[in-house]
């Protein structure tokens, strides 16, 4: 698991070379299963990732302060990203 830069964040986590987590404009966010990012988009946990340039990425969940524990949703990007994302 490393650090770097991306998407103008100081705080991203990766694995293998691939982002699975970081810090955006104090927000969040976490690469998951599309499934699973509808569901807590659905359920008003967080909402799509959107890096800025208009287009929504579904496999990306941004959550505010109010949003589920991160530190568990973390663990599961780390295995999704880990797996090969699939």
């Amino acid at each position: 698991m490393g650090l770097g830069k991306m998407f103008s964040s100081k705080a991203v986590l990766n694995v293998n070379g691939k982002i699975f987590a970081m810090l955006v404009k104090g927000k969040f966010v976490a690469k998951l299963p599309k499934d699973r990012v509808a569901a807590l988009v659905s359920s008003g946990a967080g909402e799509l990732f959107d890096p800025g340039h208009g287009r929504l990425m579904k496999e990306w969940i941004a959550l505010g302060d109010e949003g589920p524990p991160w530190v568990d949703l973390a663990r599961d990007a780390y295995a999704f990203v880990k797996s090969g994302g699939r």
